[in-house]
């Protein structure tokens, strides 16, 4: 830690000279940390989570472990960090594809065919993935990752079909129970596709949306008394 007082000689031009280098300082410790998370998706990617140790990290990023250390509290810090980027590049792929002015039915397709196309060209992000939710633990040894850890996401999903039974696009069904069914799916689709590389994860895709097309969407019926109901008010 440095001190608050400023050497003898140094409070006006050595504050001011400091300050400026901030930005530049922020944007290299912004990319050496990027740099870390890349090593460790492609450590974990081929050594699986257990080997993947800050050490081997560091090795494949060229860089020295407490390098590491200064930037992450420990392995875990980095794990987190880890996932955390990669739903985010997922998260921005998705919403690049998605038209605002588009139906929930249309949402629904495209939320889950843009998925499948960012891991068909991210096939280490996804082993990585699957390395980390099958082995990373919490301290009192349950899995880090699992449902309880995936309700932001249950939420937004809740969203999406909540407004589709508003619109009358969707049928009425509980939306929790959707969403769950859904995120497992597509939980799913990826673990069928780590164990069978060689099947065609777009179709798989496709269908999957199909699926939740047919499952979730109103009937002539229903949407005929929305109308009337509507008309009413």
């Amino acid at each position: 830690m440095r001190s608050k007082n400023e050497p003898s000689g140094q409070s006006g031009a050595g504050r001011d000279e400091r300050e400026s280098q901030e930005p530049e300082r922020s944007f290299i410790e912004k990319a050496r940390r990027a740099q870390i998370i890349d090593a460790a998706v492609g450590t974990i990617a081929a050594k699986g989570f257990a080997k993947a140790s800050l050490a081997q990290i560091a090795e494949r990023a060229g860089i020295s472990k407490g390098v590491i250390s200064y930037h992450f509290a420990g392995k875990g810090e980095l794990i987190e960090r880890v996932v955390e980027q990669v739903y985010e590049e997922i998260g921005a792929f998705v919403r690049a594809r998605l038209d605002e002015r588009a139906g929930a039915t249309v949402w629904l397709r495209v939320y889950i065919e843009s998925v499948a196309e960012y891991m068909l060209g991210h096939r280490t992000q996804l082993t990585a993935l699957g390395e980390i939710f099958s082995h990373f633990r919490t301290a009192d040894g349950a899995p880090r990752y699992g449902v309880a850890s995936s309700e932001p996401l249950y939420v937004a999903l809740e969203a999406v079909f909540l407004e589709g039974q508003r619109s009358g696009e969707f049928r009425a069904f509980d939306v929790r129970v959707m969403a769950v069914s859904l995120q497992a799916g597509i939980d799913n689709m990826f673990a069928y596709w780590t164990a069978h590389p060689g099947h065609d994860l777009t179709a798989y895709a496709r269908e999957l949306a199909g699926i939740f097309e047919h499952a979730t969407r109103a009937d002539r019926t229903e949407r005929i008394e929305r109308t009337e109901r509507t008309d009413h008010h």
